[in-house]
């Protein structure tokens, strides 16, 4: 379930077991109350928050949630500790105040498992956009959740602080694509897509734009 939040719509998102009826919230960026609404609507009990990487429209609400439910951070990589750092200014910036830095209970590495019940999604580190941005895999239902790292029809931005285009490059061949062509994808902002959609027609990691470019 992708539920846009904050100014900058972005793509939050509740994942489940459909087992166990136990959700996590991912990049929950903002307006809490109306994701933990989400939740009683359906019948989840939250139990983990996962975050992609440490920018103020994706992690913003990541404090109040807590706060509010008590279950325990996972992600991003610790090398978004200084995006964290900077969450309440980037939050006056924008206007939105209540905006919170936190410490997240567990950091995330490449090749860490997260677990959600009883299903287990995979961990990839997909640095360029944010150096310590995470995404999460669900194998066996062929989905992800990769933030900012793509996008339908685009890539992340690498001109923020410690962005940086070549790593973002590479994380999206070597990272996302082995994952397989059918893998449906939610980004974090825009509609979904598939890893094979877009080696096909992205005008920046398309096979075709890559060979044309040399990379």
């Amino acid at each position: 379930m992708i539920a846009p939040v904050t100014p900058l719509q972005q793509n939050c998102t509740i994942v489940w077991c459909t087992k166990t009826m136990k959700a996590a919230i991912i990049d929950p960026g903002g307006e809490v109350e109306r994701l933990l609404a989400a939740l009683r609507d359906h019948g989840l009990t939250l139990e983990k928050i996962w975050i992609t990487h440490g920018h103020m429209d994706h992690a913003g609400g990541t404090a109040a949630l807590k706060d509010a439910t008590g279950v325990p951070i996972e992600g991003p990589h610790p090398d978004d500790q200084f995006w964290i750092d900077r969450i309440a200014e980037s939050g006056e910036r924008y206007g939105m105040p209540n905006a919170r830095g936190f410490t997240p209970d567990r950091w995330l590495g490449d090749g860490d498992v997260v677990t959600l019940g009883e299903t287990v999604f995979e961990v990839r580190h997909c640095p360029g956009h944010t150096p310590g941005h995470v995404i999460f895999f669900h194998r066996q239902a062929r989905f992800a959740q990769v933030g900012d790292v793509l996008f339908k029809d685009s890539i992340g931005r690498t001109d923020f602080p410690r962005g940086d285009y070549g790593q973002l490059i590479a994380s999206i061949t070597t990272k996302l694509w082995p994952l397989g062509d059918d893998v449906a994808f939610v980004p974090g902002h825009g509609p979904m897509s598939t890893f094979g959609a877009e080696r096909r027609t992205n005008p920046w990691v398309s096979d075709e734009a890559l060979a044309e470019a040399g990379e």
